[in-house]
């Protein structure tokens, strides 16, 4: 049996083993397996690691993608320079466990950004400052968008909700919420932004995917912008896992 799952907490639902247990199932993969392993403190993963022999591969969510970091063998290139993890691939290498760090957070979200993009998207705002912005920095960054973060508490290097200008607000035309606002069950959350400021110029990206249409997204879409939720870069996040869980890279 080869065991994958996911670590993080809480891990009330979970998009990956739903998305696992599927695949396995439809494309006829025997002897896998995907489970949730809710952990509080990362620490409890040399725990895991040692009781559970099957164990491939995992996925990495909130709080963890950070702390994790330490309890790496190896770390990709990309995931070193966003400086956060969210897939580790466990292997045995002279009876000992392996364990490597990638980060497919910014590969999902390229993938499914890219052909959204228009002449006007050069300059963005990031709302939120967590492993899942980091990712979304480091891919504005290849793609050339300028961008600003903005979060609730003073930060090195990021702006305040409240300083966002509409000036601001009218000349950065990609809005990326990286956030939990607006996610199940707190459905009324989003980013305090002025919306009757945006336009069909603009560009609202959640990577929140449930609900399907957040009120960010909602309101986004009342002031004619174009939208996308974050479901299309979890299936990339998830097929290029199991790319690296399985070499196939």
């Amino acid at each position: 049996m080869k065991t994958y799952g996911l670590i993080g907490y809480p891990l009330s639902h979970s998009f990956s083993k739903k998305y696992f247990t599927e695949k396995f199932s439809k494309e006829h993969i025997s002897n896998h397996q995907y489970e949730l392993f809710p952990m509080e403190n990362v620490s409890s993963i040399v725990n895991l690691l040692n009781d559970d022999e099957s164990l491939c591969g995992l996925n990495v969510t909130i709080p963890h993608k950070v702390s994790v970091l330490p309890f790496l063998d190896e770390i990709d290139e990309a995931a070193d320079k966003i400086g956060a993890v969210n897939c580790i691939s466990v292997k045995n290498i002279n009876g000992k466990k392996h364990l490597k760090g990638y980060n497919t957070d910014a590969f999902g979200f390229e993938e499914s950004l890219k052909p959204l993009l228009k002449p006007q998207h050069t300059k963005a705002l990031i709302f939120g400052d967590g492993g899942a912005a980091k990712a979304v920095k480091y891919v504005l960054h290849k793609l050339n968008i300028d961008y600003k973060t903005v979060v609730r508490k003073p930060a090195s290097g990021a702006i305040l909700y409240s300083e966002i200008t509409d000036d601001m607000l009218q000349s950065h035309k990609l809005l990326i919420n990286t956030t939990p606002l607006g996610m199940s069950p707190n459905l009324e959350g989003c980013p305090e932004i002025e919306y009757t400021l945006l336009s069909k110029e603009h560009l609202a990206y959640d990577l929140v995917y449930n609900p399907l249409e957040t009120k960010f997204l909602e309101k986004a879409a009342l002031q004619g912008a174009s939208t996308k939720n974050g479901l299309e870069m979890l299936h990339q996040q998830a097929e290029q896992a199991w790319r690296i869980w399985n070499n196939l890279d």
